[in-house]
């Protein structure tokens, strides 16, 4: 049996026993992080933002609850044209205004990065998910192509596992119990991958930029927040959209991406069979999205067919 174990050995690599690979472990450490700016916005709320690539189309990006940056970007590697990456408040060095915050918070953080950027697409991610919800539900018309990868509530509140886990992770952080953050980190990759290479590199990085930077606790009241009183608010909303969900994650139901994908009306659903997708079958996740925002915006693709992601994989 392998688990993952912290503090790291004194090598830096995972420490594994039993029969297993024999490949050496140098220790080396992950690439360091992009430099990002600081952007003031119209609501006065000054927030952490990353631009790569050139040329349009231009696609925001946000992430998920106490997740960052760093976890988006790869969603965004092979889509077309200039992708931005942000920090909603209260994460990185986003700023924490006075709480308690709400989706419609949000979804301003979210809005305002979009329209400083041009942009005319969005991928969102469980939270940022939600609070791309709510700002369709305001401004139906406001993108043109719309990815929800993992949404976690739409107008019932996330589930009871993900209010846990925040609040476990608020807490080591206030202790600054480098231990218990860790401990909470390791629970986000599948237990197959945790004493991996790649899963340390990543563990090593979000440790390091939580404990560095922290996170609001102002965030913990998002937890019973809802994105929309009543989901038909979205039914509105002009994009065309993939709704990406996946069986078996108890923070992120797949219910709720069915429920999306059916209220929306030019929304097509891919289920994946299996948690873990970002480690299991990121390369099939980032083909689906690319492809699915690099498409033109009658939404045919470069062949003539028409546009869509839809099944289960």
């Amino acid at each position: 049996m392998r688990d993952f174990r912290w503090p790291p050995p004194p090598d830096g690599g995972p420490r594994t026993y039993g029969p297993g690979p024999s490949a050496p472990r140098t220790g080396r450490p992950s690439l360091p992080e992009p430099a990002t700016e600081l952007v003031p916005t119209p609501h006065g709320v000054t927030l952490e933002r990353l631009v790569t690539g050139s040329g349009d189309p231009v696609t925001v990006f946000a992430h998920g609850l106490a997740s960052g940056i760093a976890e988006t970007r790869p969603l965004g590697s092979a889509v077309p044209g200039r992708k931005v990456f942000f920090h909603f408040r209260g994460h990185g060095r986003s700023a924490a205004p006075a709480g308690p915050w709400t989706y419609v918070d949000l979804a301003r953080d979210l809005r305002a990065v979009a329209d400083l950027s041009g942009a005319t697409r969005a991928v969102g991610v469980s939270l940022g998910a939600g609070a791309l919800c709510r700002l369709l539900a305001d401004s139906p018309e406001r993108f043109e192509r719309v990815v929800f990868f993992l949404p976690a509530a739409i107008d019932e509140p996330r589930p009871a596992p993900a209010r846990q886990r925040l609040s476990r992770l608020l807490a080591a952080l206030e202790d600054d119990d480098v231990g218990a953050v860790a401990d909470a980190v390791a629970a986000e990759a599948p237990p197959s991958v945790r004493n991996t290479p790649a899963a340390w590199a990543y563990f090593r990085q979000r440790i390091d930029q939580l404990m560095r930077d922290g996170l609001a606790p102002e965030l913990a009241s998002l937890s019973d927040q809802v994105p929309v009183a009543d989901r038909a608010e979205l039914t509105g909303v002009r994009a065309r959209v993939l709704v990406i969900g996946c069986v078996g994650d108890d923070l992120h139901p797949v219910q709720v991406a069915e429920q999306l994908a059916e209220v929306l009306p030019r929304a097509a659903l891919h289920v994946y069979d299996k948690p873990g997708v970002l480690w299991n079958q990121r390369a099939d996740l980032r083909q689906r999205i690319s492809t699915f925002l690099g498409e033109g915006a009658d939404g045919r693709g470069a062949d003539g067919s028409e546009g869509g992601a839809g099944g289960r994989g």
